[in-house]
């Protein structure tokens, strides 16, 4: 049993061994090929290039993220705008149907943000 596991000796054991480490040399080569490829291609698309680039120019970065603060502020301004404007609309529907517990609380929520408009007008 003992001998099955042994390699006999002499030119044709170190020919094979060579061989053998030769395959495994390559096909560990060949993993490490692919591995450094699809490295590569994960950095192109994580635009590791660009945001070096832009660390090394902070004036850039200032007035990159004051412009995008600026319109994200902006739209913000506006989102609100348009659904404040759409509540108190859809208040007013429903305060002219007249609803009966519902209707009162309703005008009198229009009437304070009426009242509101016309003391800060914008």
């Amino acid at each position: 049993m003992a001998n099955k596991n042994r390699k006999p000796a002499g030119p044709e054991a170190s020919e094979g061994s060579l061989k053998e480490e030769a395959a495994l040399f390559r096909r560990t080569l060949d993993t490490l090929s692919v591995r450094i490829d699809k490295l590569a291609s994960d950095m192109e698309k994580a635009e590791l290039r660009e945001y070096v680039n832009l660390m090394h120019r902070p004036w850039q970065l200032i007035w990159r993220n004051f412009v995008s603060g600026l319109s994200r502020g902006i739209g913000i301004a506006l989102g609100f705008t348009f659904f404040a404007a759409t509540i108190v609309w859809l208040l007013q529907l429903l305060g002219a149907l007249n609803l009966p517990v519902v209707g009162d609380y309703i005008a009198d929520i229009v009437r304070i943000v009426q009242r509101q408009l016309e003391i800060n007008p914008y």
